[in-house]
């Protein structure tokens, strides 16, 4: 049976456990030859009757699924809806909630939540290279929160009289135009908080384009810098920051549309959900397909794990 190309497909092909486990240990263990995540033994053996496989060591964990070291460990949830849900939250446009997880794969809803808060763990992008090399880069910020005609009227008065959004949580953007977009939740707008994050991301000597906020004319690096204005206008000539806007338009689409609300301690999460499917759209010099952006989101499995404790903040998370 042909690797699948839709999720009427993806749906039929996991439906069978080892054709699941073929698929993830070819994706984990390319060259055909399976690691032990324990002592890195490479020469384990399969029991196929069992689904594991027997590293030679004798050492905690010497028998081993393929969910150890990945995203899935400890789970009880069978490989068949994990798979299914990693292929409708990489290729949804505006994300899926929770609630559709739930009543799709007949989970309850805090299971929902959990598996689509591991999965989110394995889209984050860790970037090496710097961007501004290749076009110009757009660098914005946008507030993420509540509208006050929406909040309880107990809740108003101090909505209100917060300037600037004040309450609101903070994302800053910088897009490469045709490129990849970088994203962060920072937790004001000072010099010393953007400086740092542009400053890693950006090349130096690219040329960035900004509005008029005030912080980005004091920049320690040297950029050449283009302002626009939006008290006066949107564009001017290739002066404009809407590649930038356009992705804030997606990811609020998300945030208030499929997910209603989301906590600020979670914020980032969400954020690098939208980042990834950013990223790796479909467009002319990358004619990405629903198949390819999952196959990448399985390539990410291994080394990310995170515990409900760590999810809910009751332990501090761990690195990876």
């Amino acid at each position: 049976m042909e690797e699948p190309k839709t999720l009427q497909q993806a749906i039929l092909y996991f439906a069978d456990s080892d054709r699941c486990i073929a698929y993830l240990a070819n994706s984990r263990w390319p060259d055909g030859v399976a690691v032990c995540p324990t002592c890195g033994r490479r020469d384990v053996s399969y029991v196929a009757k069992r689904r594991l496989w027997q590293c030679k060591s004798r050492h905690p964990k010497c028998q081993f699924s393929i969910k150890v070291g990945t995203i899935f460990e400890d789970s009880p949830i069978s490989l068949s809806k994990w798979l299914a849900a990693m292929w409708m939250i990489a290729n949804c446009k505006n994300g899926i909630s929770s609630w559709e997880i739930h009543r799709a794969l007949k989970v309850t809803q805090k299971t929902a939540w959990f598996m689509l808060h591991r999965i989110r763990l394995a889209m984050k992008d860790e970037p090496t290279e710097k961007i501004g090399l290749a076009a110009p880069v757009e660098i914005d910020e946008s507030f993420v929160g509540g509208r006050i005609k929406n909040m309880h009227k107990s809740k108003r008065p101090k909505a209100q009289s917060a300037k600037g959004g004040k309450e609101k949580a903070i994302v800053l953007g910088m897009l490469e135009r045709g490129g990849p977009v970088r994203t962060r939740v920072i937790v004001d707008r000072v010099k010393t908080t953007i400086d740092p994050l542009i400053t890693a991301h950006v090349a130096e000597g690219a040329r960035i384009i900004t509005d008029e906020f005030q912080v980005y004319s004091h920049l320690s690096t040297q950029y050449i810098h283009d302002v626009i204005n939006h008290a006066e206008a949107y564009v001017r000539g290739h002066i404009h920051t809407n590649g930038m806007e356009n992705f804030w338009s997606l990811l609020k689409r998300g945030l208030n549309g499929t997910y209603v609300s989301v906590e600020p301690f979670h914020l980032s999460r969400y954020v690098e959900e939208q980042v990834f499917r950013y990223n790796n759209r479909a467009t002319t010099d990358n004619p990405l397909n629903d198949a390819d952006r999952f196959a990448l989101v399985v390539s990410q499995i291994v080394g990310r794990r995170i515990t409900y404790a760590e999810l809910t903040g009751k332990t501090a998370a761990r690195p990876f």
